[in-house]
This record gives structure tokens, C-alpha cells and sequence, in this order.
């Protein structure tokens, strides 16, 4: 059987407030190791690195994180998981999306794949969900 999280077979995730699907694997690209998520016809792409450097943050924070999604264009709600995907101040000094024009929405597609992995608990309410490490 192979391991969830390829091309072959991807995750196979829900949106927080569980009200779409999408998928996403992980795939070398140009040296890199990304996250490819497939919204409907929508491809984005993700650095990898953002699993561990969140789960991180989120250790260090020690509580409830609002997610915040936006899309890139939008200006993300500071403190929240879309502002720190973004900010200057992250470990890689910036977006952690990888297609211009399609970078935001960290918030949206990061959590539950980290919640599939048990590194997070997030909440499933039909707007402003929030996460923390476990």
C-alpha cells in the first residue's frame, strides 16, 4: 500500500469549516520540496518547510490561533495563521505560497493537513476557526 500524501494518492482534505474538499501531496519541484493543492481546477503550490515552521510557531504560542484565510490580492487580519504565512518575519522572510497570484489562503489549506498529520487541532465552525499545535 502506499503512503498517503504522493501524487498517486494524495490527502484527501476538508476545508475548516468542512464545507469543500481538496487534495494535496508532496513533490519535488526545481529542488524544492512542496505541497501541490488541488482546489476543484485550482492548482497551488506551498513550500514544505511551512508544516514544520508553523507547528513550530504554534508550540511557541501555546494557544488558540485565529487562521484568517484571505486570498493573496486581500489584506490578511494581523496575528492570525494567513498574516504569519506571509510576514516578513516567518523563517523564510515571507510567502510560504509559491504561485504568484494564487500565495494566500495559507490559512485555508495548511491547517487540516496538519490536523491529518496530528500535529494540529482546528476547529470546524462555519467561519473564523482557529488552530493550535498538539
Amino acid at each position: 500500500m502506499s503512503t498517503p500524501g504522493t501524487k498517486e494518492h494524495p490527502w484527501k482534505l476538508k476545508t475548516p469549516p468542512q464545507s469543500s474538499e481538496f487534495e494535496m501531496y508532496k513533490e519535488e519541484k526545481d529542488g524544492k520540496t512542496i505541497l501541490v493543492c488541488t482546489v476543484g481546477k485550482t492548482v497551488l503550490h506551498y513550500d514544505y518547510r511551512c508544516i514544520d515552521d508553523l507547528y513550530a510557531k504554534l508550540k511557541e504560542h501555546g494557544d488558540w490561533v485565529e487562521l484568517g484565510s484571505a486570498d493573496e490580492q486581500k489584506q490578511a487580519k494581523e496575528g492570525t495563521v494567513e498574516a504569519w504565512g506571509r510576514s516578513p518575519e516567518n523563517p523564510i522572510g515571507g510567502w510560504y505560497g509559491l504561485k504568484k497570484g494564487f500565495r494566500g489562503r495559507f490559512g485555508m489549506y495548511i491547517p487540516p493537513l496538519m490536523e491529518e498529520l496530528g500535529l494540529a487541532e482546528v476547529e470546524h465552525n462555519p467561519r473564523n476557526n482557529r488552530m493550535r499545535a498538539i
